[in-house]
């Protein structure tokens, strides 16, 4: 017995010894190291990719799927899920192509036709400015010294078709080239073909590693991830579109120069909770200022104002629900660390990540207050 023990002893401290010596190596060879995972990401971004595509599309494919099991047939009930997995592609393709073919021509055309027309507006606006008396309100905010500084930006360098189209190419940068595309789009589709097997293997591997009470907790903290993680992308997702539409139709019944494209942007920002709807209204009043004038900026910031209190108190709270009731200053907290360290990406996830975060947290109290014996009130 006390062999045993001993062995026991000398094994853990070996471990340990081990772990020492490699958490060392990694410090005494971080630029190698650091190359090494960098290199191994871009090797495995596609089938990352692929995962995340699976992931967006798991619910529509399983929806679809439903809807053929009730069909009659027997061959249909057979391949329902072959089927499902084919129709959602096929849609993905529809609205990819609508989108390329329609309303990224449309928008590139009016961001060319802006920048181009960028220094009629400027001149337009410091006439208007320098022709205002003294005392005017303008004069009184500094509205010369703030235009003589947007004077030294070179907007139109920015909205110039090559850097629309390298802004775009940025955007699919992550799967680079032909052959990774084509990668992850079948690593995809066999991960959704596939799903059932590969969330068996994944539980038995949980149940054969951890105890069955570690076991329980994994699987109802990934189904919760899970089930927030998908609520939110896809609620500001439909929330974005809703809030984009309504907005660029409210702005083409008032006239206003560019509301597709200016539409558009606040619903693409809105997906950013707070700071991405405030940066999009800021520059949309600052194009209305130049396009239209002052007092078409006034009504066009009262339709917005108006629309975000309807999106805020109604439309978003019945596409999220209550699974993302966060404190305001929770949420800010959130947003500007996820923006200072993992970019828009950051900012975009910061929500569902300091949610999941906080029920974790919520429930390890309650189990240290239970432990005590403390009641919960």
């Amino acid at each position: 017995m006390k062999e045993e023990k001993n062995k026991k002893n000398w094994f853990g401290w070996f471990v340990f010894a081990i772990g020492v010596i490699s958490v060392y190596k990694l410090l005494d060879n971080y630029t190698e190291v650091y190359g090494f995972i960098n290199n191994l990401i871009s090797v495995l971004m596609p089938f990352l990719i692929g995962i995340l595509i699976a992931y967006i599309f798991y619910f529509p494919c399983k929806s679809i799927e439903k809807i053929f099991c009730k069909a009659k047939p027997k061959i249909i009930q057979k391949k329902t899920r072959t089927l499902s997995v084919i129709i959602t592609y096929l849609i993905a393709f529809l609205v990819l192509l609508i989108i390329f073919n329609v309303f990224l021509p449309a928008l590139s055309k009016s961001l060319i036709d802006l920048a181009s027309n960028l220094p009629q507006y400027y001149k337009n606006v410091t006439e208007y400015v320098e022709n205002q008396p003294e005392n005017s309100i303008l004069n009184q905010i500094g509205a010369k010294e703030i235009i003589k500084s947007l004077e030294k930006i070179d907007i139109k360098q920015w909205f110039s078709f090559e850097n629309i189209i390298n802004y775009i190419k940025g955007a699919l940068g992550i799967v680079n080239g032909v052959f990774s595309t084509f990668v992850a789009i079948i690593v995809s589709i066999y991960i959704l073909l596939e799903r059932a097997e590969i969330l068996k293997f994944i539980k038995k591997f949980v149940e054969a590693i951890f105890s069955s009470r570690v076991c329980n907790s994994i699987g109802k903290y990934f189904t919760k991830t899970n089930e927030i993680f998908y609520r939110f992308i896809s609620s500001q997702i439909i929330d974005g579109i809703v809030i984009g539409v309504i907005l660029s139709i409210a702005m083409l019944i008032m006239d206003v120069k560019y509301a597709v494209l200016l539409g558009f942007m606040i619903g693409l920002f809105n997906i950013i909770p707070y700071f991405g709807a405030i940066i999009a209204v800021g520059i949309t009043l600052i194009i209305t200022v130049l396009t239209g004038g002052f007092s078409q900026t006034i009504w066009v910031g009262i339709v917005i104002i108006i629309l975000q209190q309807i999106d805020a108190n109604v439309i978003n709270p019945k596409i999220v629900g209550n699974s993302l009731t966060l404190s305001p200053l929770l949420v800010i907290f959130a947003v500007t660390l996820g923006g200072a360290y993992f970019g828009i990406l950051g900012m975009f996830l910061a929500v569902p990540v300091i949610t999941v975060f906080k029920i974790i947290v919520g429930d390890y109290i309650e189990y240290l207050r239970n432990k005590k014996g403390i009641q919960t009130e």
